[in-house]
């Protein structure tokens, strides 16, 4: 009886508490891991990933719609991560170099970000994309410029109805290192539409 009683506390017991305190560690670090030594390379994969569940969604609706003969089409998703994924430095530096020329979180501030957001960062990220997805396609420049003549006014004006509430939130209550992060979870959803404007004349 002794030797089983000494036998049992020997045993080391996890209390709830340490338990917790084990599973905030783990995800303390995790956030120090990809959101503090390896931002660039957090946001880059992110946005690749996340561009190609927007297209995969939009695939879906295509599919479900006949549209496309096959549920899915990986090609197009590999094109789509390539490009996400190459566009995501941009978005890194331009975040961090916004939040140093405007450091202030203020409705003032925040609205200047939000209107050079929609006055540069946008047009600049839909030009890219196109151009990078046509090349993908092995199109020449000459029709890749024509692709964009003939989609860019929609697709931007979609992008100016999406992202200035979303980048409101952004701007107004989120610190710089988690900006990009949280806007390739927001593309997700914009990408449907993206993906639709891209493919919508494709068979």
């Amino acid at each position: 009886m002794f030797s089983a009683r000494r036998t049992f506390i020997g045993i080391k017991q996890v209390t709830p508490l340490k338990f917790q305190t084990r599973k905030e560690s783990i995800f303390r670090r995790g956030v120090t891991f990809f959101f503090k030594k390896n931002l660039l390379f957090t946001n880059s994969i992110t946005s690749g990933v996340c561009m190609v569940f927007g297209d995969l969604v939009q695939q879906e609706f295509e599919y479900q719609s006949k549209v496309l003969p096959n549920r899915y089409d990986w090609g197009r998703a590999a094109r789509m991560f390539i490009v996400g994924t190459a566009m995501g430095p941009l978005h890194h530096y331009y975040y961090v170099y916004l939040d140093k020329i405007l450091p202030k979180v203020d409705l003032k501030t925040v609205f200047i970000k939000i209107f050079w957001d929609q006055a540069l960062a946008s047009p600049v990220t839909l030009v890219t994309f196109y151009y990078g997805m046509g090349l993908l396609e092995t199109k020449t420049w000459k029709e890749c410029t024509a692709e964009i003549k003939t989609k860019f006014l929609f697709s931007y004006l979609g992008d100016c109805l999406y992202w200035p509430p979303v980048q409101f939130i952004n701007f107004y209550f989120l610190p710089t290192q988690y900006r990009v992060f949280y806007i390739n979870v927001a593309t997700m959803v914009f990408n449907v539409f993206l993906s639709f404007m891209k493919h919508y004349d494709q068979q």
